[in-house]
């Protein structure tokens, strides 16, 4: 799902933001960072949700189909908002072995 609005943003934001200072720049930044640990921790929720979930049903840690799908979606959001896609998909290389070794460690 293309979030129209956010990429209108981003669109729109990019004027605004040369007429900011550096500090103002900065706290902005500071900001995104908070939002991204904060959608980070909400991740991470439910990836430990999930565990129980396979726990209970008796299923593995990994699910490499799943895995695809999103490294395939990862590069797509990449690709939207042009950044690049092996970098977006290295962050969610990370984030899904940190679930990974969470779930591990639980069971």
């Amino acid at each position: 799902m293309v979030d129209e609005d956010a990429e209108r943003r981003r669109e729109d934001d990019v004027s605004p933001h040369e007429e900011m200072s550096l500090d103002e720049l900065r706290e902005e930044i500071e900001e995104i960072d908070r939002g991204l640990v904060e959608l980070m921790a909400q991740r991470t929720y439910v990836a430990e949700t999930i565990a129980r979930v396979k726990d209970e049903e008796g299923l593995p840690t990994t699910d490499e189909a799943q895995e695809r799908v999103v490294m395939k979606r990862a590069s797509e959001n990449a690709d939207r908002f042009d950044l690049d896609p092996e970098v977006i998909r290295d962050v969610f290389r990370l984030l899904i072995e940190l679930n990974k070794d969470e779930q591990r460690e639980r069971r």
